[in-house]
Parts: structure tokens; sequence; C-alpha cells
């Protein structure tokens, strides 16, 4: 099999994995010596079959994997076409894709051969050509192995700007039955490895910049939603537990992909993108808008709204909480006004200081004032609580929900 086809095939089967964005690292370029960048424009991006924009080579070191993930098309027990770059193809197609600036960096992942160590050797070889031999000073991302020992994963951070280990599922119980060679104690046993070490690596930057790096882009993870009866309301518990103890840059969700040959076990049918959606939006609102995942959804009503996004769905059920007066509102209190980003927000708060916030200003935002009226108080403008003005309470529930949330589905802009 020659190298065209063998990425064509790891290409396509990495194309499931989400956990691959290339924020955070440390500057670097090529301008201080060896090749590649991290920064700068020119980069072009390419698309997986499935419509994802990657600006990164994104493939697996092989297809071939000892574990049966019942949600996994790599899973040893699938009928798949098999492949295995080494890892000098490896290092070739991303330095050959680098000059031809089709791609910014590289993210690997792999399945498991042999074994957990046997293969983090192998994708840790993969960064120490590229990085010592090929002097690649672009974005480099390692999927690592919780279960390979923690002088490898150590390697691994030393070389990449970012690692992940992916949950794959939302509860200890879905993996059991899903994934039974996987345990969510385990892996998240690892990730604590990895944050100490990030965290001492950060400490012996501050006494030395001469000290090593270590990660510098963080940790990452990655959800599949949709392979279990696994509720928003847990999933939205697990993700805040790992930004709470793990300090992860990201958890990304993945809607689940109905795979050939699939168990029995696992749904016929994809999920809605948009539950995909809404749950990132309630991930950014609890990353930067101060809210706390039991604020998003409620014992009686565990999933997310389809039809409005996390923020109007909170405002909806806090009508008390508004109108809130934006020029007198705390910071915390206005992020969480539907329709003003945090952007926005601290612009308002700028504005406070030489004169009375009115509508005009809101409109110089760029603001939705059809959003944010209903929950606003300016200086002319005075509505009444919501929901309590007669002409509100005739609309029906459908009404209701085309005045407070007119873009319905997916849903872009400040929450």
């Amino acid at each position: 099999m020659d190298i065209a086809q063998k990425l064509s095939i790891l290409a396509d089967a990495a194309k499931y994995d989400a956990s691959c964005a290339s924020s955070g690292t440390s500057k670097r370029n090529s301008r201080e010596g060896g090749l590649g960048s991290t920064t700068g424009a020119g980069i072009c991006h390419s698309y997986t079959p499935d419509g994802r924009c990657v600006s990164l080579l994104k493939i697996l070191l092989t297809n071939y994997c000892i574990y049966d993930c019942q949600y996994c098309i790599n899973r040893v027990s699938s009928d798949v076409r098999r492949a295995r770059f080494t890892a000098e193809e490896v290092v070739k197609l991303t330095m050959d894709f680098y000059r031809r600036n089709y791609i910014e960096g590289l993210f690997l992942s792999s399945g498991i051969i042999r074994n957990a160590d046997y293969t983090m050797e192998q994708v840790v070889r993969v960064a120490r050509l590229l990085r010592e031999e090929q002097g690649f000073k672009g974005y480099l991302h390692l999927k690592t192995i919780p279960e390979a020992s923690p002088e490898l994963i150590a390697e691994a951070g030393r070389w990449a700007d970012r690692i992940s280990i992916n949950v794959e599922l939302p509860t200890p119980a879905d993996l059991e039955r899903l994934a039974p060679e996987k345990n969510l104690g385990r892996i998240r046993g690892a990730m604590t490895t990895i944050q100490r070490r990030i965290d001492q690596a950060k400490a012996e930057v501050k006494e030395t910049t001469k000290a090593p790096p270590f990660a510098p882009a963080g940790q990452s993870t990655q959800m599949i939603i949709g392979a279990t009866a696994a509720q928003d309301r847990e999933i939205l518990d697990q993700s805040s537990s790992l930004y709470r103890h793990h300090k992860l840059r990201r958890v990304y969700y993945s809607a689940f992909s109905p795979i050939p040959d699939a168990s029995q076990r696992l749904p016929l049918m994809a999920p809605p993108l948009v539950r995909e959606h809404r749950l990132y939006q309630a991930d950014w609102l609890m990353r930067f808008y101060g809210f706390q995942a039991q604020e998003l959804t409620t014992p009686d009503a565990p999933q997310l709204s389809l039809e409005m996004d996390p923020k109007l769905g909170w405002a909806m059920r806090h009508p008390q909480s508004f109108p809130v007066d934006v020029n007198t509102a705390s910071r915390e209190m206005l992020w969480r006004i539907p329709g003003l980003g945090v952007r926005n927000v601290d612009r308002i708060l700028q504005i406070r200081r030489w004169h009375r916030v009115t509508l005009a200003d809101l409109q110089r935002l760029r603001v939705s004032l059809k959003k944010v009226l209903p929950f606003v108080q300016t200086a002319d403008h005075h509505p009444r609580e919501i929901g309590s003005a007669p002409w509100q309470q005739t609309l029906k529930p459908a009404q209701q929900l085309e005045l407070f949330a007119p873009a319905t589905g997916v849903v872009t802009g400040e929450l």
C-alpha cells in the first residue's frame, strides 16, 4: 500500500476526533531558526468529508486497535480497511504539507498497537523526529494514552504544544458498558499527572527562561454525545469537574455518528447536531460567563432546549431577575443578559463611566435590541417585569418563543 492510500484511510479515520484546535500555544517562528511557525497568516484550510474545517494534518498513526470500543469504527471487531504509517512517513507528510502551506501543524492520534507503551513510543518518535531532526517549529498536538507509562507521557509533553486524553463518554457506567478496556478513573488520574507537570513547567519558566516547556497549550479532551442515554445535565457536570480539577483548556463535544456493523447497544440514529451546538454554548457560559453547570438545566428538565440558547433558557426560568438596569448592575449580572457578550459588557461598563447608557448606546454597540429589550432597563427604556405585562400574558408559548428567541435552531453571535 503506498503512502497516498494510507493517507486516504488514516485521515478519514481521524475525522471523528474533534479535539484538534491549535490555540493557546507559545509563539515560535522560523526566523529564529528551524522550519515552520505557530503564528502568521497564509495557511490554507482543508475540509474533512463531513464538512469540518481543519488547518492541521489530522491523521492516525494506524487504525489497527486491540480495543473493542463499541462506538469506534476502528475497534478490533470492525471490518474496515486497515493501514499503518511508519514514523518516517508521518514526518515526510507533515514536512511536505507544511512547505506547500497546506497546514499549520500536526494532530496525531493512533489506535492501540500491541499495548499502550508500544503505541505511545511510536507517537513520541514522530514528535521527536519532527522537532530534533527536522527543526519543525509548527503546532504539534499529540493524543496520549492513559495506560502508557508516565515517562512516555512526560516525553510527549516535552515535544507537543498540546496533549489530550479523551474521556470518550460522560459517565463511568457508559464506559464500562461500551468500552470495557477503558476506565474513567484511570483517564482522570493521567490528566492529573499531566496537569501537575504543566504547572511545574510554568513555575520553572518563571525562574529561568531556559527551562524546557511542557505542553504550553495545555490539555483537552472529547466526549461523544448521543451514543448513550446520558443527559445534558450529566455531561455538563462532568465537563465542569474536568475544568475545575484538571484545568482543561477545552472539552470538545462530538455528536455520535452511526457506524457500519454497529452494536445493538448503540442508537440507530445520530442525535441532532443542534444538541452538540447547545452543549458548546453551555460550555462557553461556564467558562466565560460565570454560570455553574447546575444552573443551565434543572432536575425536571435535564436536557438543554434545542429551541433556545442556554442563557435565554436560564433567563426565562428566572423572570424575577429581570429587567436588569445596565447602568447599575454588576459585571456578573450583565453577563447573564441574553444578547450581551463579554466584549459588549466591557464596553457598557466603560460607557457608564461617562454617562448613563441609553438604547442608542446599545445600538452603536450593534447589540440585537430585539433580543435584549425585554431583559434590560436603560436611561430611556423601562420595561415591566418579564411576563407581567397584559399583552405578554396573552401570548401562547410559541409566540413567546418567537419574541424571546427569534433565531431558532443553530444560533451564532454573542450569547
